[in-house]
């Protein structure tokens, strides 16, 4: 099994979903680094841990299930569902998807940039309306290092800095695979590459992107507002041009920040 991605079952089987924070000190050095929407939290014991522990806390049967695995030996990315019982709203039940970027020392966790869809989870959780958890991948500790293809990343820099992925088509957002209408969330004028890597044809990113607010996600008063909006996403190249792929969107994140600024 490939290193890195047996380190990644133990996330997975032995911390997540076991709940054993013991496991983070094997699995994470002293200074681990997550960045999610705004939030930059360094220092595993000091920041991670009680963060996720208020995760736990809402959701005590958390469980993460794994969509999708792409590494090139040094970088790695994670797609996954994690679903669960909301204590905080009497029991109801919620899956929501996310996707992760890590980086390792060859030994341990350094750094991870993700995002996930709490914007549904928020929906679900508000309708007792839950969305099913998507299918787990085949045979996700089985993934091997694929090349890197600076290739693929030329062309997926080009569309994120200067295109809008919305009108990029075989690509599903957020909850849009369980038949949920797509948002279109910004008109895009352009974006910071946070984090990206490639895996053969696959190609990982994570983005701030700017742009002017739509109609599809604000009210008419926020309508054309600059804003930002964090996303991550893996993304397949094939023959000079994306063909598919998935991206989550921080849109709670936005939601919050658009309906700060009127108070």
């Amino acid at each position: 099994m490939n290193k890195f991605v047996a380190l990644m079952r133990r996330y997975v089987y032995d911390y997540t979903n076991r709940h054993d924070f013991a496991v983070c000190d094997e699995i994470m050095v002293p200074g681990y680094t997550l960045h999610m929407g705004t939030y930059d939290l360094t220092g595993r014991d000091t920041h991670y841990k009680p963060a996720t522990h208020k995760q736990f806390q809402q959701f005590p049967g958390l469980s993460l299930t794994v969509n999708e695995i792409i590494t090139n030996g040094t970088r790695l990315s994670l797609r996954f569902s994690e679903h669960g019982a909301s204590m905080r709203h009497n029991g109801a039940l919620a899956a929501w998807g996310g996707i992760g970027l890590y980086k390792w020392d060859g030994e341990r966790l350094t750094e991870n940039y993700v995002e996930q869809d709490y914007y549904s989870r928020r929906e679900q959780l508000a309708s007792g309306q839950p969305k099913p958890v998507e299918s787990p991948a085949l045979a996700p500790w089985d993934t091997t290092a694929q090349p890197e293809n600076r290739e693929a990343e030329s062309i997926v820099r080009k569309v994120l800095s200067h295109g809008d992925l919305t009108a990029t088509p075989g690509i599903e957002f957020d909850d849009a695979w369980t038949g949920a209408p797509l948002q279109k969330v910004l008109q895009p004028d352009g974006a910071v590459i946070d984090d990206l890597f490639s895996a053969g044809d696959k190609v990982a990113f994570r983005i701030t992107q700017s742009g002017r607010v739509l109609a599809d996600f604000a009210q008419s008063a926020q309508v054309g507002t600059s804003a930002f909006l964090h996303m991550t996403g893996i993304v397949t190249v094939r023959d000079g041009q994306i063909v598919g792929g998935r991206v989550i969107r921080d849109r709670l994140g936005l939601y919050r920040r658009l309906h700060a600024s009127q108070h």
